[in-house]
């Protein structure tokens, strides 16, 4: 007989407090309203930092200029080059941890935040408090990670 818990996890609902019963996950697992809130405004914050860190970073990327490095030698032209991908790639690494983010407030919002997308089963609070953009319990992540 499956557990209420383990039933909202199979039916894609939060593990929230009163769906826990014996066997299933520890009360340590349990999201209250209040929890789920701030972990809310915490994404919520660092999504206002990465759209404010995005659009500084392509505003110095469009602001620089073709012909800037002209007469230079191999080695500062090289420089150049190499700081400018750089810059692309923390831009398009922020961009895809924006997007992580946004997608976490939706599962918020879808009462999914917490369920493992994997195998269905709660992620862990401790997880999700030190990373709460995980989509999978370190159980699944490990096996996704050995592939």
């Amino acid at each position: 007989m499956a557990t209420r818990a383990a039933k909202s996890a199979i039916t894609g609902n939060a593990v929230t407090e009163g769906s826990v019963t014996e066997n299933s996950v520890t009360t340590t697992d349990i999201w209250s309203a209040d929890e789920l809130a701030e972990a809310r405004e915490r994404l919520l914050a660092e999504i206002d930092e990465l759209h404010t860190e995005i659009l500084r970073a392509e505003t110095e990327l469009a602001a620089g200029n073709a012909s800037e490095g002209a007469g230079d030698d191999p080695a500062d032209a090289g420089a150049k080059t190499y700081e400018r991908e750089r810059e692309i790639a923390l831009t398009l690494n922020a961009r895809d941890v924006l997007a992580q983010n946004e997608r976490a407030i939706a599962r918020i919002d879808a009462g999914t935040y917490g369920v493992c997308e994997s195998c269905q089963r709660p992620i862990g609070k401790e997880r999700l408090q030190a990373f709460p953009r995980a989509t999978l319990c370190v159980a699944c992540k490990q096996r996704e990670e050995r592939r």
